[in-house]
Formats: C-alpha cells, structure tokens, sequence
C-alpha cells in the first residue's frame, strides 16, 4: 500500500479508505449470506467444516498468508509498507486447513461450503480496492483503452480490479444455477472448482499489474495462482465420483 502526504489527495485517501472498508464490510455479508443461502438448498456439507479447531486453523492462516504475500510482493516491487493479499490469505488458508486435517486424521474434503461465499467475497471486495485508488497498489498498468481509468495520477490504467471483480461475479452466478440445477459434481467440487477458475483469471490479470517479477515476466503472484491451479487440479482429478446431491454429504 503506497503512501502520500499531499494535503490535496488527503480528503481523497480518506474517501477511498473509507470505501474499501465498505465494501470488505459488503464482502462478509454476502459471504454470510451464501453460506445461509446455501444452507436453505437441502445440501448436507461436512460437519468438520463448522468445527472450533477447523475454523481457527483456516483464520490463522489466512490471516498469515495475507499479510506475508501482501507485503512480500510490496517489497520486490520496490514499495515500503505492509499490505494485505486476498490470493495470499487464500493461499495461506488452504495451507493451514490441509496441516490441520492432515494431524487430525480427517481424510474428508471439507471446503464444499466455501465455493460461492468464497467467490463473492472477492467479487464484491474488489469493488473497494477500485474505489481505494492508488494507496491500494492493485490497480493495473497504463492503457490505451477507452475504459483505461485514471486513479488520480493522470494515467489512464486497466481497472484490473474490475476484470477480477466481473470475472469472480460469473463464477457465482454460474454456481448458483450449478446449485438450482443440482449438479452433483459442482456442488461437491465447488471449491477445488472455484480454486481452478480464480487462479487462471488471476494469473492472466497479474501480466497487468505493475509488480516486481521474479523470474522472467512472472510475479510473485503469478506463482501464487499456478500453485493455487496446481492445487485444484490435483484435487478435482482425484476427485470421487460425485453421487446425487440428495443421497450423500457433499464434501
């Protein structure tokens, strides 16, 4: 997160501030509201998910990831400061959860329920990383493009907050309608689904993005989401059969 001192962006710091915390707000809410809305389809997704141990696990981790991968990819972008990363949580989560069940002994896929609140979290919390401007370093590199947005600096730049915003919104949509259908491997996988597609939509947006590489053109962050791709696919390839919603728990 970058850092100004004029007295003129000040009002507009405080106003993009304010809004980001609005739509984090925002992005909780509607995350609570799948997981009820979800709960009111007649899906049965483990228990272990809802667990004290469970829950702590994936919070500490999350919570980790954020800021270490936030601030790291900061840094080799020649940024000071600490910052926060919605793919490094992700990415500390899953990590945290899979130690955890692995010292528990609980072989059972537990993330079912996270698929849809998961991506409308990010959709929606985008929206206040766009509205953040410049201090949230997420915005994208110089464009031509006529809907190239200016964050305050003159420059027109790709809203990439925005294509991520957009691209995470179809994933929900086509979840619900997966749901509503009751589309047994969807609901099931959801979340090792929902992996797949955010790593792939955000390894193409990072080529936008005016971060420190690493090796090559690549990003920290671009290895990130092929660890994330890499990840789901493993899971979704060893996948069990998907029975019929109605017949099993969904894992």
């Amino acid at each position: 997160m970058r850092h100004r001192t004029s007295a003129v962006l000040y009002p507009l710091r405080m106003s993009g501030a304010f809004l980001h915390t609005v739509f984090d707000v925002a992005a909780w809410l509607a995350a609570g509201a799948a997981v009820y809305w979800l709960s009111r389809q007649g899906l049965r997704f483990p228990a272990q998910s809802f667990e004290l141990p469970y829950i702590a696990a994936l919070v500490f981790g999350a919570g980790l990831g954020a800021y270490l991968f936030g601030s790291a990819n900061l840094w080799l972008s020649g940024e000071s400061g600490i910052a926060r990363s919605v793919e490094g949580a992700l990415a500390g989560g899953i990590v945290a959860v899979e130690l955890y069940k692995w010292t528990a002994g609980i072989a059972l896929r537990t993330g079912a329920r996270f698929a849809l609140p998961l991506a409308l979290g990010i959709a929606i919390g985008r929206l206040g990383c766009y509205f953040a401007g410049l201090d949230d370093f997420t915005y994208g590199t110089p464009t031509a493009l006529p809907w190239g947005h200016d964050f305050g600096d003159g420059i027109l730049r790709h809203p990439a907050q925005l294509y991520e915003s957009a691209a995470m919104g179809v994933f929900a949509l086509l979840y619900v309608l997966a749901v509503l259908n009751r589309n047994a491997f969807a609901i099931t996988n959801g979340f090792y689904l929902v992996l797949l597609y955010y790593g792939a939509q955000r390894f193409l947006w990072e080529f936008l993005k005016p971060y420190g590489t690493l090796i090559g053109p690549l990003t920290l962050f671009h290895l990130l989401s092929l660890s994330i791709l890499l990840y789901a696919a493993i899971m979704l390839a060893t996948a069990p059969k998907a029975r019929p919603v109605h017949e099993c728990a969904v894992a």
